[in-house]
C-alpha cells in the first residue's frame, strides 16, 4: 500500500450538494428567462426540466468531481470546480431525458417522464390519449437543450485555458463512451442478445464511465493531476461504476417504485440485456432458460408474466449471483483505492461513497 500524502479534509458532502443545487437553480432560472435577445424557455418545459435537473437526485457525479479535486491534494474548492461539477448534473439530465424516450419509460423521480408529460400539450383523441409524437420530439429537444446548457455552464465556469483543455479531454471521452454504451444497449435489446460479457460492456461504457470515472478524473484533471493519479482513480472508478449499474439492474426489476421513483417493469418490458437477465439465462436449466428467453425477447408487458420472470431470476440464482458480483467489484474498487497514493481523508471519503452508493434502495 502506498504511503498517503498529507491528510486533506474534503468539503462536507452536504455543502457540495447545497452549492451545486444553488448553482443549478440560479443558472437554469437565468437561462429560462432568456438573455441577449434569446427567447425565454417555453413555460411548459420548465417543470419538466426541473424534474430532471433540480428535483431529487443524489448528486453523486458532482460530489465525485469535487473528490477528484481533493484527491490531487487540493484543499479549498474554488467556485469554478463547483460549477464544473454542476455541469455534470445537466449532462446527466440530458442522458436521462433521452434514455427515457428510448425506453418509453413512464416515471422519473416519481413524476411522469418528459415525453409523457409533454405529450399532454398536444391534442387528445377524446379517449385520454395525447400526441405521443409531440411528446417524444419535445423531450429529445429538451435533452439537447440540457446538453447545450451543460456545456455552457462548464465553459463559463472561469477556468484557465489549460484547465479547460484538460477538462474537455475528460468530458469528450465521457460523452463518446456514453453514446457508444447507449447504442450497444439498444442493439442488444433489438437482437435479443443475453450474454453476460455484452451486458458488462454496456455497464462499463453506458454507466461506469460517466457516473464514476469521468467525474473523478475531471476534478483531478482540473487540479493538474499526473497520469499516475488519473490511472489510479480509473482503476477504482470502473469496477465501482459497473457495480453501481448492477445495483440499478436489481432495482429495475425488484425495486419498489415508491422508493426508486421509476418503474420496475421497464427492463422486463424492453428485454434489456442486463447482467441480471444474462446470468438468469446462463444459470438456469434448459426449461428455465428457454422460458426466460421467450418472455424477454417478446417484451414482457403482462404483470403476471413479469412476476414469472422475477421468480425465474430468483430460482436460477441470478439475483444472488448479481449481489455476489457487486460485492466482488466493490472489493476490486477498494483494493485499487488502497493502491493509489492520495490524501488519507479523501481515500476514506471515497470508501464511504462506495459503500453508500452500492447499498442504496433508490
Amino acid at each position: 500500500m502506498p504511503t498517503p500524502v498529507e491528510t486533506v479534509v474534503p468539503a462536507p458532502e452536504q455543502l457540495v450538494h447545497s452549492e451545486v443545487e444553488r448553482i443549478l437553480h440560479t443558472f437554469l432560472a437565468e437561462r429560462a428567462l432568456g438573455r441577449d435577445g434569446e427567447p425565454a424557455l417555453p413555460e411548459e418545459l420548465w417543470p419538466v426540466l426541473a424534474t430532471y435537473a433540480l428535483r431529487g437526485g443524489k448528486r453523486l457525479r458532482s460530489l465525485l468531481c469535487v473528490m477528484g479535486w481533493h484527491a490531487a491534494g487540493r484543499r479549498n474548492v474554488p467556485a469554478y470546480v463547483i460549477r464544473a461539477a454542476a455541469s455534470l448534473e445537466l449532462f446527466h439530465a440530458c442522458a436521462l431525458l433521452i434514455d427515457d424516450v428510448m425506453d418509453d419509460s413512464e416515471l422519473r423521480r416519481g413524476a411522469p417522464t418528459a415525453h409523457r408529460a409533454l405529450a399532454r400539450n398536444g391534442a387528445s383523441d377524446g379517449a385520454g390519449r395525447f400526441d405521443e409524437r409531440l411528446g417524444v420530439n419535445a423531450a429529445i429537444l429538451l435533452g439537447n437543450l440540457a446538453f447545450t446548457w451543460s456545456d455552457e455552464l462548464f465553459r463559463g465556469a472561469g477556468m484557465t485555458p489549460g484547465q479547460l483543455r484538460r477538462g474537455y479531454m475528460e468530458l469528450d471521452a465521457m460523452r463518446t463512451a456514453t453514446v457508444y454504451g447507449q447504442y450497444q444497449d439498444l442493439l442488444a435489446a433489438h437482437q435479443g442478445s443475453f450474454r453476460a460479457e455484452e451486458a458488462l460492456y454496456i455497464a462499463h461504457f453506458k454507466t461506469a464511465r460517466y457516473t464514476v470515472e469521468a467525474p473523478l478524473r475531471l476534478g483531478a484533471a482540473l487540479a493538474d493531476a499526473d497520469d499516475e493519479l488519473l490511472g489510479g482513480l480509473s482503476d477504482f472508478a470502473v469496477p465501482l461504476g459497473i457495480a453501481f449499474q448492477l445495483r440499478d439492474d436489481l432495482l429495475g426489476v425488484f425495486g419498489d417504485p415508491a422508493q426508486t421513483g421509476k418503474s420496475h417493469s421497464d427492463d422486463l418490458r424492453d428485454g434489456k440485456c442486463t447482467v441480471l437477465a444474462a446470468l438468469a439465462v446462463s444459470l438456469g436449466n434448459a426449461t428455465q432458460a428457454a422460458r426466460l428467453l421467450e418472455l424477454l425477447r417478446a417484451g414482457i408487458t403482462d404483470a403476471e408474466d413479469q412476476d414469472e420472470a422475477r421468480r425465474l431470476m430468483e430460482a436460477t440464482g441470478a439475483r444472488a449471483a448479481v449481489e455476489e458480483r457487486i460485492g466482488a467489484l466493490k472489493g476490486e474498487a477498494l483494493s485499487a483505492l488502497d493502491a493509489t497514493r492520495m490524501p488519507r481523508g479523501v481515500s476514506d471519503r471515497l470508501r464511504d461513497i462506495a459503500g453508500s452508493s452500492l447499498a442504496r434502495v433508490a
